[in-house]
C-alpha cells in the first residue's frame, strides 16, 4: 500500500514562509552594518534586548514548560546568532553567510528523523539533494584559480556551520514544545525566550570585549549613530519577533522537515542584497549555486502540491 503524500501547505502558511525568507535574507546585510558599531556579543545583547522589550510587558508567558523557553533561547539566541555574529566579525561575507547558515536544513532533517521520527517525503529528499549540489558549487568557488577569499576565513566558515547546527536544535525544541503543549502562543514563546540570551551575551561581552565598560556610560548610548540603533531594532523587532514569530508558528502547524527547507530561499535574497548593498561580487560558481538553490526551493514548495495533484488524478 502506497504511503499518502503529504498535504501541501495552506496558502497563508506559504506566504508567511516566503515573508520570513525575505526578512532573513536582508538580515545578513543588517548584521554587517550592526557590527560596525557593536562587537559580536554586544550586538547579540542589543538584538535580544530590543526583541524582548517592550513585548514581554504586553504578552503573557507561553503555556509551555519553562525548559523549552530556556533551551530555545540558548540554542536560537546564544548558539545560532552568537556564532553567526562571530563568523561575520572574524571573516565571512554576508552573502556566503546566508548560504552556510542554510545547512541547518540538513541538521534539522537528521535530528527530526532520529528524535521525532519524521520521515521526509520525496520532494524534500530531491530538494535537499539539489540544495547540496548548490552548496557544493558555492564551496568550489573558493578552490577555483584566482578566486579572492580575503573576506572569508576557515574560522568564519566553521563558526557559521556551528550556528546552523544550533538553529537546527532550536527547530527540534519548538516541535517538542508543541508535542507537549499543543496550541501555545508562538509570539509569546519567541518573545519570552528573547530574555534568555541577554545576560549570557552581556557576560560574554564583559569577559571578551576590552571596551565593554563603555556601555555603562550614558554618553556611549547617546553617541550611537542612528544606523546602529536601526540595525539593533531591525534585528530585534523585524528579524527576531517578526521572522521567528512566523517561523515558530509554522513549526507548530507542520513537521520540522516540512518547514525548514523554505529557508533555502534565504541565500537567494542574501546574495542579491550582498551584491546590491555591500558590493559583494558573485562568481560563476556562486551563480551556479544560486540556480540549484532556486530549483531546490521550487521542488520543496511545489513538489507536495504536484504529488497531491497526481494522487487525486490517480
Amino acid at each position: 500500500m502506497n504511503r499518502a503524500a503529504p498535504a501541501p501547505l495552506p496558502t497563508r502558511d506559504l506566504v508567511a514562509a516566503l515573508v520570513v525568507v525575505a526578512i532573513w535574507g536582508v538580515n545578513f546585510v543588517v548584521m554587517k552594518w550592526g557590527l560596525r558599531y557593536f562587537t559580536p556579543f554586544q550586538l547579540g545583547a542589543a538584538r535580544y534586548l530590543c526583541a524582548a522589550l517592550p513585548l514581554v510587558f504586553f504578552v503573557r508567558p507561553p503555556a509551555v514548560h519553562w525548559r523549552w523557553v530556556l533551551l530555545y533561547g540558548l540554542f536560537q539566541g546564544v548558539g545560532q546568532f552568537g556564532m553567526v555574529f562571530l563568523a561575520l566579525h572574524v571573516g565571512l561575507t554576508a552573502a556566503l553567510a546566508s548560504v552556510l547558515v542554510q545547512t541547518q536544513v540538513f541538521f534539522t532533517a537528521l535530528w527530526a528523523f532520529l528524535l521525532l521520527h519524521e520521515r521526509p517525503g520525496r520532494p524534500l529528499v530531491i530538494g535537499m539533494g539539489l540544495a547540496a549540489i548548490g552548496l557544493a558549487c558555492f564551496g568550489l568557488h573558493f578552490t577555483s584559480p584566482g578566486a579572492s577569499a580575503g573576506d572569508v576565513t576557515v574560522l568564519g566558515v566553521g563558526l557559521a556551520l556551528c550556528g546552523a547546527s544550533s538553529w537546527a536544535a532550536s527547530n527540534i525544541v519548538v516541535r517538542r514544545a508543541q508535542q507537549q503543549s499543543p496550541g501555545y502562543d508562538p509570539l509569546a514563546f519567541v518573545g519570552w525566550s528573547c530574555l534568555v540570551p541577554i545576560l549570557p551575551f552581556i557576560a560574554l561581552s564583559a569577559w571578551a570585549d576590552a571596551d565593554a565598560a563603555r556601555w555603562l556610560q550614558p554618553a556611549t548610548w547617546a553617541a550611537l549613530p542612528l544606523a546602529g540603533w536601526g540595525a539593533a531594532l531591525f534585528l530585534g523587532w523585524v528579524a527576531t519577533i517578526g521572522g521567528y514569530g512566523l517561523w515558530t508558528l509554522l513549526l507548530t502547524r507542520h513537521p520540522a522537515n516540512r518547514v525548514a527547507p523554505f529557508s533555502l530561499g534565504v541565500p537567494v535574497v542574501g546574495l542579491t542584497a550582498g551584491t546590491l548593498v555591500l558590493g559583494e561580487v558573485i562568481s560563476p560558481w556562486q551563480w551556479a549555486g544560486v540556480a540549484f538553490v532556486v530549483m531546490a526551493l521550487a521542488c520543496v514548495v511545489l513538489g507536495p502540491r504536484w504529488v497531491a495533484a497526481r494522487g487525486r488524478r490517480g
